[in-house]
């Protein structure tokens, strides 16, 4: 495909976003960019320094802050995709846990942390070939991205989905905790003030409750060459 465009992919945790997103960049040769890492490692930044712990945030530090912040997209050749650093170190896997999952909708909700993030993802984007996954990108990062999703499914299916995913990683946690997770994660990221989570009028929603990772795979790549053959 000669004419590359903007695809954004919306909806709720673990609906597997990135999961598609990488899958389409390495077969369009597109940038991936995982805006959930970057709220996430803006989060670990803030449990580093003592501002939001599950008693606790303090938004006047973190915003003070954010300055000190820095975020970069490192490829990495073994795994065929860029991983999040935050002040030069490698944080993908500090990312990934719970206690970040608990955590990351509230500092998301800060309004300077949402504005700071939003700038470098349209830098990221400005020259289209780009397949951007998190809760805004088609209604506030690129409200004209050719193609927008909107992922879906059940919150015992994420949840199952999720569960799965941190006990191969080894991680010590039950069920009912991940799937209280989702279930606040989803009204946080529904009922915040800025920039809510909300299906863009023009996007394609997607159930995959019952979808394979392939078959999701196949729809999507459909709908890009259609969009692409419109152009």
């Amino acid at each position: 495909m000669d004419k590359k465009i903007t695809i954004a992919i919306d909806g709720f945790s673990s609906t597997g976003k990135s999961t598609l997103a990488k899958q389409l960049a390495k077969h369009l040769g597109y940038v991936y960019v995982d805006t959930g890492a970057m709220y996430r490692a803006v989060t670990l930044y803030a449990m580093q320094e003592n501002f939001i712990n599950s008693d606790h945030f303090n938004k006047d530090e973190l915003i003070k802050n954010l300055h000190k912040i820095m975020l970069q997209f490192l490829f990495n050749p073994n795994l065929g995709f860029a991983e999040m650093y935050l002040n030069e170190k490698n944080v993908e896997e500090e990312i990934r846990t719970l206690a970040v999952s608990n955590l990351v909708s509230k500092v998301a909700e800060v309004s300077e942390v949402r504005i700071k993030l939003v700038e470098q993802q349209q830098k990221m984007g400005e020259n289209k070939g780009v397949v951007m996954d998190g809760r805004d990108i088609g209604t506030v990062v690129f409200p004209k991205a050719e193609l927008k999703l909107f992922m879906t499914a059940s919150p015992e299916t994420r949840a199952k989905r999720r569960f799965d995913e941190l006990s191969q990683k080894g991680q010590n946690v039950s069920y009912d905790e991940v799937l209280k997770n989702v279930q606040e994660r989803d009204f946080i990221d529904t009922n915040r003030e800025d920039s809510p989570l909300v299906k863009a009028e023009d996007a394609i929603e997607i159930d995959n409750s019952t979808l394979s990772i392939t078959a999701q795979f196949d729809k999507v790549l459909h709908l890009i060459h259609q969009t692409t053959k419109t152009l």
